[in-house]
């Protein structure tokens, strides 16, 4: 811009152009469509966001607008105030021992954990940053508590609206932000495609963390006790325990029976998973990234290093999907 200033200030002065600047301006690359990703909540499945982004940018096209849930939101959010390369150290550098002290139980709250440890993480590198400051569009997705609304968190403290959009049920104590006491937004939009879209984006990609973790669930029709009630049965929803014979009450009880910790969080990852195929076709993305993250447990926040491989190896998969839809909806200048 300033080259083109100076140039036209010359030829405004009366002097002559001559040689290279007499040549006419080649015509600017057309704009791409914008691109919006809609990120979806899976706890420590969420490590593959950081994969995808990655991707993303070195390739040249990375999000205009981000919409994120849980912590597709805590992701995104970084990556929008540049803070992604400080999210991803310190998930590489996680490991059992750091998770668990991170984790700040009381009986006094709405949930078992406090989260004051991650709200001061989040501090550190975030500080008094507000949503609307953000170069890149961000929209954070929570719920509210008694009147179920889907909340949109588009302005405001950074550090509060994510707390707000991870706080899960029962987990972490809700969040009252902006008059309202709100939690995870994965309980109304697990996937904010919607979000995205409504904020202007022309092509949406949205990133699935439970597509690949469980089947399409069905009907059984018939089902009863075996004459023979054998150990195994009991531990079938053992799995998704917490690390350790510390948390080994929490995640399970000795006869194999899941503890309070494995309920809930399975019963949340169900009815997210069942919200999500609902919206999703509703409002379907134009690019889904499924990364394969079945065998990656919800609370495995310690397993950065294969988690955003398999982000990025997912993402790598869906450029060429992604670069056709853009050069279908790029019109010539």
């Amino acid at each position: 811009m300033l080259d083109g200033i100076t140039l036209r200030a010359i030829g405004l002065g009366g002097g002559a152009v001559t040689g290279e600047e007499a040549q006419p301006p080649q015509s600017a690359a057309p704009p791409r469509a914008k691109i919006g990703l809609a990120l979806g909540g899976g706890a420590a499945r969420g490590w593959s966001h950081i994969g995808v982004l990655r991707v993303l940018e070195r390739e040249g096209l990375a999000p205009d607008v981000i919409a994120g849930t849980s912590i597709g939101a805590v992701v995104g959010g970084c990556f929008a105030a540049d803070k992604l390369d400080e999210l991803e150290e310190f998930a590489r550098a996680l490991n059992k021992r750091r998770v668990v002290g991170l984790m700040d139980f009381h009986l006094n709250g709405s949930g078992l954990l406090g989260g004051d440890r991650l709200r001061r993480l989040l501090e550190q590198h975030l500080g008094t940053l507000r949503i609307e400051s953000l170069p890149t569009r961000l929209v954070g997705i929570a719920t509210e508590l008694g009147t179920g609304h889907e909340i949109w968190l588009t302005r405001g403290p950074m550090v509060e609206a994510l707390r707000a959009s991870y706080a899960l049920p029962g987990i972490f104590d809700a969040v009252k932000f902006g008059g309202r006491w709100l939690m995870d937004g994965a309980l109304v939009n697990p996937i904010p495609v919607t979000a995205a879209r409504a904020h202007g984006a022309e092509i949406v990609v949205c990133v699935n963390l439970n597509g690949d973790v469980r089947g399409r669930g069905t009907v059984i029709p018939a089902h009863g006790p075996d004459d023979e009630e054998g150990e195994e049965a009991g531990q079938s929803g053992a799995q998704g325990g917490l690390f350790g014979r510390r948390m080994l009450r929490f995640g399970r009880r000795s006869d194999g029976a899941p503890g309070i910790g494995t309920v809930m969080m399975d019963a949340f990852n169900i009815t997210q998973d069942r919200i999500a195929r609902s919206r999703l076709a509703g409002d379907p993305p134009d690019v889904m990234i499924s990364p394969k993250l079945g065998r990656i447990g919800l609370f495995d926040f310690h397993r950065a290093d294969e988690i955003i491989a398999l982000g990025e190896e997912a993402a790598e998969k869906a450029l060429g999907e992604l670069r056709e839809l853009i050069a279908q909806q790029t019109v010539p200048a």
